[in-house]
């Protein structure tokens, strides 16, 4: 499979995590996770798990964001949740989350957020897609070890990924939806809302992605006018939660802090080799 050559821009639409019920948000079983009592609020990301995951799998990610000042909403929307809902509760968080808000996705998850942000009802300062499975059919992992080998190298996310009892086993063998597909293989998607610029997106993807081929991601992240692509050296396919887990949260970080400064990304760090 290839990916386009070029798209269209992908316009938009003009501490220990609570139940979202407990932090007023309207969904059982969306995790969130906000910045300490008092310290300033930067943003808000709200996050889509992908095959297999639930929320609870992105503790460690939620409270890393929270420390830098983001607040993270990990949506429980069940198995397949159309565009227009997720679109919908996107839009019930950012009504009442500190700006910017940005819809991401893990996996099945990240290609949801693309799908949703050409949605009427979603408004998103960004997108980040993380682990962006661009093919159909996925080569199911043989047995759990392999699975895990497959989605991390970490061994504390494998510890989490072995004890969640919500986590769904064997969920690589799931095909990827064509209308999942669409909006990322389509060049010009046939109802993209009204906007006065490019949406700015993040990629994030591990270069040694068992379940994900870089290349098509790579493909796809240089047809966008407004993608910041990140490879991790090495990385596996859960790379929100991979070794390098730490490093990819600062890349977002730093990303959120760009994003802060206004649509055209200002570049906020140059790091130069001195010359010897």
């Amino acid at each position: 499979m290839s990916a386009p050559a070029a798209q269209a821009p992908i316009a938009p639409a003009a501490p220990a995590p609570v139940p979202a019920a407990e932090a007023s948000g309207p969904r059982p079983g969306t995790l969130v996770w906000e910045p300490a009592e008092g310290a300033a609020r930067r943003g808000t990301v709200v996050l889509l798990p992908g095959r297999g995951e639930s929320p609870a799998v992105y503790q460690r990610f939620g409270r890393r964001l929270a420390a830098d000042g983001y607040g993270v909403h990990a949506l429980a929307l069940g198995p397949e949740p159309a565009p227009a809902e997720v679109a919908a509760a996107f839009a019930a968080v950012a009504g009442q989350a500190p700006a910017p808000v940005v819809l991401a996705g893990s996996d099945t998850g990240a290609l949801r957020a693309l799908a949703a942000a050409r949605e009427a009802g979603a408004r998103p300062d960004g997108l980040v897609l993380a682990a962006l499975p661009l093919t159909a059919d996925t080569p199911p992992p043989g047995d759990w070890e392999e699975e895990l080998a497959a989605r991390t190298s970490c061994p504390a996310h494998r510890g989490v990924l072995t004890a969640d009892p919500a986590f769904g086993r064997g969920r690589f063998a799931d095909r990827v939806p064509d209308a999942l597909l669409a909006p990322a293989l389509n060049p010009a998607p046939a109802a993209a809302p009204a906007a006065p610029g490019p949406l700015p997106v993040l990629v994030l993807h591990g270069a040694a992605d068992p379940v994900a081929p870089p290349q098509a991601v790579r493909e796809f992240a240089a047809g966008l006018p407004a993608a910041v692509l990140v490879l991790v050296e090495d990385g596996r396919h859960d790379v929100l939660n991979d070794a390098t887990h730490r490093s990819v949260a600062a890349q977002l970080v730093q990303w959120l802090e760009r994003l802060r400064g206004g649509p055209d990304l200002p570049r906020l760090l140059t790091v130069e080799e001195p010359a010897r």
